[in-house]
Order: structure tokens, then C-alpha cells, then sequence
């Protein structure tokens, strides 16, 4: 045209949500559905297959195992399946009223929370699958209980000291979670230089796999109080029957062989109550928000509940201690939703609120707090980390969805938002729904999904950079309804949803 000065632009920069429509920059789209960016210039994004026959998808997770990746599906009648499973259509757990689930990884094992989206749910577990099809069971397990387990001086020769002695029975699960010390116990009065006769020694339930015996050290007659729970236990050495079959046991120790406490079990869960995530932080397992009201007054007898942080011993995920393996985050009427270890750092997050917990080197109830932000926080699913594939001191930077947007977090929030260029979008998101947003990243190939309530994926491309000025914007929309994405093969989309494809 005669006259016109021609716009020139060397690379194409995305959506452009805010503002009125004279504000997009000419170099951005006012409206740009279902592309995808490449060097300076945008195509039609790739379009979809189906990947498993999966229906009434729910909730999806990638779930990696010493032999094969698989994925964990939740459909919308409560069942979980292993897409890895020999038998991939046999439900591995189903609970009618689960919704959503949380999902944990650990050496090859999946642990699994049912809940609502909001808490664990009422009456409910924390399960664990083995990865083989077989069907999920409660973590943790059952103490001994019953029968007549008996000790008796032995006739034979050996170093057990004169005193009372009380001695009781620990199982050991298939996933080597050791059970509290038995309720059945027996006493004996040692004379001294004999061994110790153990019978009608207590088996469990089909996944207990050994059984160990621990006693306490030699205590004067003349000071036994009776009680058989009030003394110090220890492991007895070569006290371990490594089958779910065995009854009876000879063993022999002098008091000072015991070295190995195990009056710690005393305190430990049996089953775990369910929560709304599951996470790791210095090789502990966290857990967090169980069965609870969100309600204005602060003195609902529940209200603890969905604040409560569990916290298991390093190493030991299903230990979890009902003394000193607790933490309450800040009360004020909400739940917590999401927790991430980042650099050292355990950080948990409401829906607009963060916090930071220290491992000081003691139980976790001792565990200082430091209040972080009182206005920003992130949904059950809103987390996304950045550059490692778990938690740990590695992460570069967290991506969290925040009521003002998706936003960067390095122990402070970055401002302006990375969605600044897409505010009015974000904000048009029903609040009431918010809970159902979820935050994927693919740092492969440079991507941050977002899973919109409405079922749409808003996607955002940093390929040119993660920062607010060159991330670009898109919208993906589809003829289903999108409930869930993984990341599978690294980089490769796996989409979910509740309706056929």
C-alpha cells in the first residue's frame, strides 16, 4: 500500500491477555489457540492419539520403577490402575469416594493418598503398591497381637545377666518397615549364665517377611514395677527370624550386646491417615492436610487436621512417630495444599500462603518457622520444579500457580508474574475452581503446561527464556475434556481426560 510503513518484527512473542485491545504489541497475538512456537515463528501444534484405553480419566501420574515407566490412573469411580501392571485394566486400588489421589515414589515402591482435592479422606489410608499388580494395602502394618508368646529359662549354658527381663515381638513388612513392639509380651526371671527359650512366637499377615526379637536389659528384682511398657527395649542380636513361619528361638546376650533401641516403635503409626500430598525433604517422608473442615471458626475441633504436617524417619517412609513426628503450620481456617523441598529448605503452601521449616537436627515438632508470604501460595497440583526431576538442593527455581498468576519462586516470589503478558486471562479463572489447576513442566523441551479447570492447557514456551518479557503464551484447547497431564520419556505429553477422545 502506497505510503505504509511496514512493522517489522524479528521473532513472533505469543499471547497477549491484558489490557484493552488497542495495548497488544504488534509483535504478539490477541488470540493464538492450539500453536506451538519454534525459532522465531509459531506452527500448528501436533495433534493427538490415543495412548492407553484408560476411561473416565481423573488424575494421571508417571510413575518409574526399577524395570519400566507407567503410568497410575484414576478414574472417575475411584479406581487406580498401573498401566505397567501385568494385568493394566485390574484396579490396583479402588475407594468410590476418591476423587483425587497423591502419589510418591520411593525405591521402586508407590505410595498413595486418597483424598477430596481439599483433605485426606475421612476414614481413609495412605496405601503402598509394589509395582507387580498386585493390589495395593495400608502402609505401615499391625503389631503383634495374641497368642501365648512365651519366654523360659533355657538349660542351656549362656550369658543372659540375672533380673527380670521382659521381652516382646516386631514384625518386618515386605517394604522393611519395622511395626511397633507387640502388645504381647513375655517375663522372665533370669538366674544368670543361661540362654533364653522362646516359643509360640507370633506370625503376621501375608506381608510380614521377618520377625525380630527385642527384650530389655537385666532390671533388679526388687525394682520391677510391673509394667511391661515403662522399660527401655533393645534389638537382641541374632534375635531376626527371617520367615512368617518359624515359632520358636533360642537366643543369648549379655545386657551389654543390647545396643540397638527399639522402644522408638512404641510410638509408631500402624496405618497412616490419608492426606492431600505426599512429598520427601531430607530422605523423611511428608505428609500433610488429613480429614478436616475449612471453616471461619478457628476452634472447630478438626480444624488442626488441615495444618497438620506428618513427618517419618529419614530412611523410613512409612515410620511415622504419633509423638514427635508432628508439625501444625499456622492455623487460620484453610488448608494446607502442597509441600517441596528446595534447597534444604522444606517449604509447605496454603492456597495464599507459604511457609519455611528448617531441619534443625531434632524431632520435627522442634523444627523452626519462618513465615515466607501471608498473600501467595499454590494449589494441591500447583507446584512444578524446574531443571531436576525431584526435590532436592539442585532445583534452579520453583514455577507455582498463584491466585495473581504463574509465578517464579527462589525462597521469594519474582514480580512482576512470568503470566504478566496473560493477566486478564488468569484472572478470568473461576476462583472457586482453582483447586483443580495443575502445574507440569518440561524442561526438556522448554514448556510449562497449566491444566485450567475448563479443561483447556495454557501453555507457556521458554525457549527464549524464563522471564516475564520472552516466555510465550498459547492456548491449547481440544474435543475432550482435559483433567490431568504427566510427562512420559522425558518430554513426551501423555494428556488425561473424562470424556472418549
Amino acid at each position: 500500500m502506497r505510503g505504509h510503513d511496514p512493522v517489522k518484527f524479528g521473532e513472533f512473542n505469543g499471547l497477549w491477555k491484558r489490557g484493552d485491545a488497542e495495548s497488544c504489541p504488534a509483535d504478539h497475538f490477541s488470540d493464538c489457540n492450539n500453536i506451538s512456537y519454534i525459532q522465531s515463528g509459531f506452527k500448528s501444534r501436533d495433534g493427538i492419539e490415543s495412548y492407553l484405553p484408560f476411561p473416565n480419566v481423573k488424575r494421571i501420574y508417571t510413575y518409574n520403577t526399577p524395570s519400566q515407566q507407567s503410568l497410575l490412573v484414576l478414574d472417575t469411580n475411584g479406581n487406580i490402575y498401573d498401566s505397567g501392571s501385568p494385568t493394566p485394566t485390574t484396579a490396583i486400588l479402588s475407594i468410590a469416594t476418591m476423587t483425587d489421589f497423591a502419589f510418591q515414589a520411593v525405591a521402586g515402591r508407590a505410595y498413595l493418598s486418597p483424598h477430596n482435592g481439599t483433605t485426606g479422606l475421612e476414614n481413609e489410608f495412605v496405601y503402598v503398591y509394589m509395582g507387580d499388580g498386585s493390589y495395593a494395602r495400608k502402609a505401615a502394618g499391625i503389631a503383634p497381637a495374641g497368642g501365648t508368646f512365651t519366654a523360659a529359662n533355657s538349660g542351656t549354658a549362656g550369658k543372659v545377666e540375672p533380673g527380670v527381663h521382659i521381652f516382646g515381638i516386631v514384625f518386618e513388612t515386605d517394604t522393611g518397615f519395622l511395626t511397633k513392639i507387640g502388645a504381647v509380651k513375655s517375663v522372665i526371671t533370669a538366674p544368670g549364665s543361661k540362654k533364653v527359650d522362646l516359643t509360640n512366637i507370633n506370625t503376621g499377615a501375608t506381608y510380614v517377611k521377618a520377625r525380630h526379637i527385642v527384650a530389655t536389659r537385666a532390671i533388679d528384682i526388687t525394682l520391677y514395677t510391673g509394667d511391661v511398657e515403662g522399660y527401655q527395649f533393645f534389638f537382641v542380636p541374632g534375635g531376626k527370624i527371617s520367615d512368617n513361619s518359624t515359632t520358636s528361638l533360642t537366643v543369648d546376650f549379655y545386657d551389654s550386646d543390647l545396643l540397638e533401641d527399639a522402644s522408638y516403635t512404641l510410638d509408631l503409626l500402624e496405618t497412616i491417615p490419608a492426606g492431600v500430598n505426599l512429598g520427601t525433604y531430607h530422605e523423611r517422608m511428608i505428609l500433610l492436610t488429613e480429614f478436616g473442615e475449612e471453616t471461619g471458626n478457628i476452634n472447630t475441633t478438626t480444624i488442626s487436621n488441615i495444618a497438620t504436617v506428618r513427618v517419618s524417619f529419614p530412611g523410613e517412609p512409612e515410620a511415622f512417630s504419633s509423638v514427635d513426628g508432628l508439625m501444625v503450620a499456622p492455623q487460620d481456617s484453610t488448608a494446607l495444599t502442597n509441600a517441596q523441598e528446595y534447597r534444604d529448605v522444606l517449604y509447605l503452601f496454603k492456597l495464599t500462603k507459604t511457609y519455611a521449616y528448617n531441619d534443625n537436627g531434632d524431632v520435627p515438632s522442634t523444627w523452626p518457622l519462618t513465615i515466607i508470604d501471608t498473600a501467595t501460595g499454590s494449589p494441591v497440583h500447583g507446584v512444578a520444579s524446574v531443571l531436576d526431576t525431584g526435590a532436592g538442593v539442585n532445583i534452579d527455581y520453583l514455577v507455582l500457580a498463584d491466585y495473581s498468576g504463574i509465578i517464579l519462586f527462589n525462597g521469594g516470589y519474582i514480580r512482576p508474574e512470568l503470566s504478566f503478558k496473560i493477566h486478564d486471562y488468569w484472572f478470568l479463572i473461576d476462583r472457586s475452581t482453582f483447586r483443580d489447576i495443575q502445574l507440569v513442566n518440561d524442561p526438556v523441551g522448554q514448556i510449562i503446561y497449566a491444566v485450567l479447570p475448563t479443561g483447556i492447557i495454557l501453555i507457556g514456551d521458554y525457549a527464549n527464556g524464563l522471564t516475564k518479557e520472552e516466555i510465550r503464551w498459547g492456548i491449547w484447547t481440544f474435543d475432550c475434556l482435559v483433567t490431568g497431564v504427566t510427562l512420559i520419556h522425558v518430554n513426551e505429553l501423555i494428556i488425561g481426560s473424562s470424556q472418549a477422545l
